[in-house]
Parts: structure tokens; sequence; C-alpha cells
């Protein structure tokens, strides 16, 4: 065995990590020496840090700290990489904490001291989220999970999003459609959803870069208030209101959806705000939702799911560490039971899970085809965690664990809602 390289010392921690006895991918170790099935990607492992990464954190998050380090780096198509590493099933489980049984820490523990890796736990990347402090939720600290994720460069977004600066599921046609095109399409099935005329006032909760307050403003004669608790969203997207020459019908604000309290509106569209609530704060959400909303108003709550059973968050998953900070999925029938009540009746449930594997693979694209402006408009790391998150989450659409649902609603009072979907289709 004394003729063992780097590489294959480094398949069996990998194996270790993954929970498997064939390794999915080629490893390419620091000394160029190289292991596994012949046609796999490519994973290349640049420096002892990153076993040691993953001997503090065995399972995702020392794999995703080391690849946001840039001590782990994909040689191939990372889609084509991500597919094979979650065949192992480990990394397939964002819901639930990666357990490793005490002969696979040992096994890990043994390929370290062979290859001189043992050591203090290195410092995870600045991209990170720092430990959050005080009560899950509160107004503060949800202001500051908003911050880690959005406050990141409106250049960098530019360079993601395109032109639309629409930042949730577009709606396809057909996947030959193009990005901008699909997330107008899903604009205007929102406005089309919430029944929006000349003069109807809209309340927009997460409104981004501005987007849909725009386009319902301009489509459709709304005036639209549009909340976010991003001071850079906020800063970008009035801009790009006074650009388009619609100041006197829409009011961009740096605020809680708690502090609302001008209603009511004749419709509230959320569109990729709900995962930051909360399990716990969802019937507040609602109430306060509810309680902003006119009688025969509706509202649209347009959310990521969990497709089967109730998950519980996992704070030590990459996505939590350094994607979306406290944010949390419930599944659809949590969703619409959470949603529906006396006062405010169902219309309308549409699953766009195909919809949202489409729209990240064009962001990642846009990602990859825009690299090196990406890394100077905010950092290498962070750029790494867009890919990394992205794709993965490309691929967790595709196999049908994770859904994105539009649920329409309407309060009750003496408008009825029409008698077939024909309204919005």
């Amino acid at each position: 065995m004394a003729g063992r390289t780097v590489a294959d010392r480094l398949a069996e921690a990998l194996a270790a990590v993954l929970g498997t006895t064939e390794l999915p991918v080629r490893l390419r170790g620091w000394d160029g020496s190289i292991t596994g099935p012949d046609g796999a990607p490519v994973v290349a492992v640049r420096s002892r840090r990153a076993l040691r990464r993953m001997l503090w954190s065995p399972g995702q998050l020392g794999l995703g700290r080391a690849y946001v380090a840039g001590e782990i780096d994909m040689e191939d198509d990372v889609f084509a990489t991500f597919t094979a590493l979650r065949s192992a099933g480990r990394l397939n489980q964002e819901s639930r904490p990666t357990s490793t049984s005490w002969r696979e820490r040992l096994s890990l523990l043994g390929t370290a001291l062979r290859l001189g890796a043992i050591g203090p736990e290195p410092a995870p990347p600045a991209e990170e989220a720092p430990k959050a402090n005080g009560r899950a939720h509160s107004r503060t600290r949800d202001a500051a999970a908003i911050a880690h994720h959005y406050d990141v460069g409106n250049d960098f977004y530019s360079l993601v999003l395109g032109p639309s600066m629409v930042y949730s599921c577009a709606v396809w046609a057909s996947p030959e459609t193009g990005l901008d095109a699909a997330q107008e399409a899903k604009l205007d099935l929102v406005c089309r959803k919430l029944g929006l005329a000349p003069g109807s006032r809209l309340l927009d909760v997460g409104c981004g870069w501005g987007s849909m307050a725009i386009h319902a403003a301009q489509h459709y004669g709304a005036t639209v208030v549009g909340i976010t608790l991003s001071e850079e969203q906020a800063r970008m997207a009035r801009k790009r209101v006074a650009e388009a020459g619609l100041t006197d019908k829409i009011d961009i604000r740096v605020q809680d959806y708690r502090a609302v309290d001008d209603g009511p509106f004749d419709a509230i569209s959320s569109i990729g705000m709900a995962e930051h609530v909360g399990r716990a704060q969802m019937p507040a959400y609602v109430a306060q939702l509810n309680a902003l909303l006119r009688p025969g108003g509706r509202l649209l709550n347009h959310a990521i799911s969990w497709n089967a059973g109730t998950s519980v968050w996992n704070e030590d998953s990459f996505i939590a560490r350094y994607v979306f900070p406290d944010g949390e999925l419930l599944n659809l029938g949590e969703t619409v039971s959470l949603l529906e009540s006396r006062e405010l009746e169902v219309l309308d449930v549409e699953a766009l899970r195909q919809h949202y594997a489409l729209t990240l693979r064009a962001w990642v694209a846009n990602l990859e085809a825009n690299w090196d402006a990406a890394v100077a408009a905010t950092s290498e790391g962070r750029a790494r965690v867009w890919r990394l998150y992205m794709a993965a989450s490309a691929l967790t659409f595709e196999a049908g664990d994770m859904g994105v649902n539009q649920v329409l609603l309407q309060k009750a009072g003496a408008e009825q809602p029409p008698l077939r979907r024909t309204a919005w289709i």
C-alpha cells in the first residue's frame, strides 16, 4: 500500500464524506495524481486545508467551505459534477443534518493523518454568514439576514439576473423562450391573477429591484408600494422607477412588512418573500397581509416549497450558512393551510417547479459568461457561493425534491371571484 498516491488517499476521504464505497467523480490531488472512474467529472483538491475542513465538518458544509475558499475546484461542467456527487445521496439532504458514522469519521481522520492535514479548524471563508444573535425573525435579525444575501452589490446581481432584474422563478413557454421574456411573462401572469386595473393599489412585499412594481404601473396603471429590507435593492429600485418616469405611481420603501400601516390595498404580491418569514412567524405574516387587504382584494403568494414531508431547517447546511441565513421552506400543504381561512379563499394554485430549474440554469449561464466581471463586482468567494447554490438548486428542482408554487387568494367581500381561471390564464 506504500505506493498509494495523494489522489488515492483523498478518494478514501471523499468516500467517507459521501457515505459511499464507489467514488462518483475523478479526483486530482495537489501533487497532480489522479484516480476515479474513467470519464467521470474531475474534482481537483488543491490544498491539504480542504481535507482539514472536511475533517472538522464532514459533509456538505466542509466541502462547500473548501470550494468557496478555492481549495477545491471543478474541472468540468458544474451540472455534470453536481449530478455525479448527488448520486451518492448524502449531499442531497438540505433539510436534514448530514451524519457520518464513527467508522467513516475514523477513516477520514486516518487519511488526514497520513496526508499531513491534521490541525486546528480553519476559519470559514469571509462569505459565510456570522452566527446570528437575538430572537429568530426579530426585525433586527431579519434585516441582517436580508442584508447578507441581497446587499452583495447591485452590479453583481445585474450580471447574474440580466436586464429583467427579477430574482425569482420565471414562467417559460418553452426552454427556448429566453430569460428576460420568461421573467416578463411571470410578472404579467401575477398582474393578471391579481386582477390589476388602472387605479388599483398594489403592495409588493419583498419588491427587490422594483421590476414587479414597474411592470404593474407601466402595463396595468396600478399605483404601487414596494417594500424591501435591502438598502442596496431600494437604491437601485428607486433609480429604475425614476428612469421609467413612474415616481408619481411607485413608492419604494426600506420597511419591514410588520411596519406597513397604510392599507387597505386592492392587491398584494409576495414573490419569493415567504421563504424568509419562518414557519413560526407565518400565521402572523398572513394575518398582517390580510389586515392590509381590502374586502374583495387578492393576495398572491409565490414561494419555494419542499415537495415531500415536513422539513426541519438545518442551520449547519451550506445554504443556511452561506446563502439564506434564517431562511425556512414549508411544503405546499402547510403553506395553503396557513394562507387559507374563512376570510381568505384559495382561488388557484399553480406549480412551477420545472420553470425554476430553467431559470436557475439561465442564471448560472449568465454568471459563468460574466465570471471575471462578477468576481470584480463582489469577490471570487461570493461568485463561487452563487455558482454552487444555483447549480445545485437547479438539480434539486429537476429531481422534484423542491417545488415553487403560486397560491392566489381572495378576501371575502362583495366581489365574487371569477367562475373559471380563464380570467388570468
